[in-house]
């Protein structure tokens, strides 16, 4: 369109209606279905707040996905599209002509803002779609229940006023509201903070929880009681859970039936497919059993700056549950003193499966990757390994290579400087590294085509820089 082209009627309907208030107000019982979605949109962009309100209030769809709209949170304009549901609940409209039925304040990509039919009382969307077709399937008296408002929750150190404002709100519209939380992210919360929180949640809602909280394992055992409830949660993250400093239940028994409290939950989680834990202290018991009580395969299983021992190796390759994996992520676990044996077997049951593989930063010495070799040459669908930060030599970093020649999914490889380009006091040899990385290159490059490969250095104490190889070298800022 050139810019002497007149706006099409569509907008210039629009513009009308939100210069006159009033107009578009009164005309919204009347207002044609496909006006709706571009006079909502540039009324939340204005902030004018008293349109948004009637609209919500008189919204003809299923469907109202806010939060891909509220791009910086805004508190007034939360709080008219709230005042909308009110309005939708307390005017004397019949339960069955009531359209709206999930209100979502994700921040989350939708279509509905850019397609949506254009005849009268069709859904604009494939989300309202999808949610019409599920509320067909509901009981008739579900029809005249509660609303859904959908959201994600992030809670770092307090709630701030926007999540305040949310939570108190729906804490006193329980009887016809629905609080969902797909995704929430707990930050250094005091438990009790967190409780009241999810006493405002549906917590079979929540699919993905990540648990940041520096929590001993004595507090989160005060959680159990809600994670039993999370029946459809697919994602769990624990970070930074320590052994109980507490002096009240600083016994060994009492620190047992926390964590035993704790990880019998995981027998509920039959829909668990992403397993993450960082920073988490668990004995060598409870890792066993946490493994045996998983129900379902997992796809993800990340277990990062932890302490395993010989028996949690042998308890993660002999776990069923373990060995449809996709992803496994050992990043900064000390391997160098277990027997790799069962990691081997581990590496051979998903063979099939993986699809990363990391293990940045595991102490892991030639002996240990030499045993590991068959497994990983087995491992077809592997996209992307990171073995850097371990001790291998030049030539078992050759012959890692040479077992990678099947290996034809790789996108990305990232591979240690060999142990050759360092001296004895730790420092790099530059012209070791400069020397020795091509070398690798090319004994990898006649086994198969490599696309994006790197050899890297440990960080530089000096300057936090690696001397990076991937076809061209780039030394650390100390010998720039």
């Amino acid at each position: 369109m050139s810019g002497q082209d007149p706006p099409p009627l569509l907008q210039l309907a629009v513009q009308r209606l939100l210069r006159e208030e009033a107009l578009a107000i009164s005309a919204l019982q009347h207002l044609p279905t496909v006006l709706f979605p571009p006079l909502f949109k540039e009324a939340f962009n204005h902030r004018q707040t008293n349109i948004l309100r009637a609209m919500v209030a008189a919204w003809p769809f299923p469907f109202l996905p806010v939060g891909t709209l509220m791009k910086t949170p805004h508190l007034e304009t939360l709080q008219a599209v709230l005042d909308g549901v009110d309005m939708l609940w307390t005017q004397k409209v019949l339960p069955r002509r009531r359209k709206l039925q999930v209100l979502d304040l994700r921040n989350v990509h939708h279509d509905f803002w850019d397609v949506w039919a254009g005849t009268e009382g069709e859904d604009c969307s494939a989300e309202a779609l999808c949610e019409k077709q599920t509320t067909k399937r509901r009981p008739r008296y579900a029809l005249r229940q509660r609303l859904k408002v959908v959201t994600d929750l992030c809670l770092r150190f307090h709630l701030n006023e926007h999540q305040t404002y949310l939570l108190q709100w729906a804490q006193q519209r329980r009887s016809f509201i629905r609080l969902c939380c797909v995704k929430m992210r707990i930050w250094a919360l005091p438990v009790y903070t967190v409780r009241k929180v999810l006493m405002v949640f549906q917590p079979d809602s929540i699919q993905e929880l990540e648990l940041n909280t520096g929590w001993s394992l004595s507090t989160l055992v005060h959680f159990v009681s809600y994670l039993d409830q999370m029946r459809n949660l697919q994602k769990l993250l624990l970070t930074r859970i320590h052994k109980n400093t507490f002096k009240v239940l600083n016994t060994p028994t009492d620190i047992q039936k926390c964590i035993t409290k704790f990880v019998s939950q995981f027998s509920k989680l039959n829909c668990l497919q992403h397993l993450s834990m960082n920073g988490v202290y668990f004995s060598s018991e409870h890792m066993k059993q946490l493994f045996r009580y998983l129900k379902t395969p997992l796809e993800t299983l990340s277990i990062t700056m932890c302490k395993l021992s010989q028996l949690d190796l042998n308890s993660l390759s002999q776990s069923p549950s373990l060995h449809q994996l996709k992803h496994l992520n050992l990043r900064l676990v000390k391997l160098i003193d277990l027997y790799p044996v069962p990691f081997h077997d581990l590496l051979k049951s998903v063979a099939d499966t993986l699809q990363t593989l990391e293990l940045e930063g595991c102490w892991l010495v030639d002996s240990q990757l030499i045993t590991l070799l068959p497994a990983l040459s087995q491992c077809s669908q592997l996209t992307r390994v990171n073995f850097c930060d371990n001790d291998i030599s030049m030539a078992v970093l050759k012959d890692l290579l040479y077992h990678t020649g099947n290996l034809r999914q790789l996108t990305q490889e990232l591979y240690p400087a060999p142990l050759e380009c360092y001296d004895d006091r730790g420092d790099v040899r530059v012209g070791r590294f400069v020397q020795l990385c091509p070398e690798l290159m090319d004994a990898l490059a006649t086994v198969r085509q490599p696309r994006r490969v790197s050899f890297a250095t440990y960080v530089c104490h000096e300057c936090c820089q690696r001397c990076v190889y991937d076809r061209e070298t780039t030394l650390c800022r100390c010998w720039q």
